[in-house]
């Protein structure tokens, strides 16, 4: 058996509150970059085949109300 040791660099929080996590994502913002969005184009449904979906796959959808009723 392995004795993996874990170094991080700040110490766990585990009894932190909602007040300290919303300071880390504060911290955490300017690393998190948003990449530019380019516009979705339509596709020809001639061009989409071959796609095959389990049955038990497409029952499920089916009955969610999003995808199917």
């Amino acid at each position: 058996m392995m004795n993996i040791k874990v170094h991080s660099s700040a110490p766990a929080d585990l009894e932190g509150d909602l007040a300290s996590l919303r300071g880390d994502c504060a911290r955490m913002v300017p690393h998190w970059t948003v990449p530019d969005r380019a516009a979705a184009r339509p596709v020809s449904p001639s061009l989409i085949h071959g796609v095959k979906v389990p049955v038990a796959s497409a029952r499920l959808l089916d009955a969610m109300s999003d995808y199917g009723d």
